[in-house]
């Protein structure tokens, strides 16, 4: 299974760290390993309004569905914040 997700006002060193701490190994600058998955990042700076800039992280994760759901439920919790 293959999933891309997009999270923004995250950095990607925040994201890794959120992988990390859901078991993951951080396996070279995009790339972090868990057991039974994977998830691929890639940042940049998006301008949704004006002169606005956010971060914006876009995350694919890979895996057996079994394995998978509960790390990309885990980390949309961790990730998805409302202001505050």
């Amino acid at each position: 299974m293959e999933e891309t997700r997009t999270f923004r006002g995250i950095s990607k060193r925040l994201a890794i760290s959120y992988l990390e701490g859901l078991g993951g190994e951080h396996n070279g600058e995009s790339r972090v390993e868990g057991d039974g998955w994977a998830a691929t990042l890639d940042a940049r700076t998006v301008s949704p309004a004006g002169s606005i800039r956010l971060s914006e992280v876009e995350i694919r994760f890979e895996g057996d569905r079994d394995e998978l759901d509960p790390v990309i439920e885990a980390f949309e919790r961790k990730a998805v914040r409302a202001g505050g």
